[in-house]
């Protein structure tokens, strides 16, 4: 089994990030107000895109950041056509 193929990143628009990380801090209740903006970056060793968390919540902050971490492991900013 190819364990690099497992956990290779998947690209991905930034329509479709925004999509999933929008849908992602809606399922959890502290984090549904939570206004964020994705963001195209030059590529680094953890990715080419990165959350700017607008407004949250002081209780929320450590869960929004979270479930963030856990979609930059899994998706990678597709090259523009």
């Amino acid at each position: 089994m190819d364990l690099e193929a497992i956990w290779a990143k998947r690209p991905a628009t930034i329509e479709e990030i925004r999509w999933r990380v929008s849908n992602a801090l809606a399922r959890h209740p502290l984090c549904r107000d939570v206004q964020f903006e994705v963001i195209s970056m030059p590529r680094t060793r953890r990715g080419n895109w990165t959350v700017s968390l607008k407004s949250v919540r002081s209780d929320a902050l450590f869960e929004a950041h979270e479930i963030v971490a856990d979609i930059q492991e899994a998706y990678e900013l597709a090259a523009a056509a």
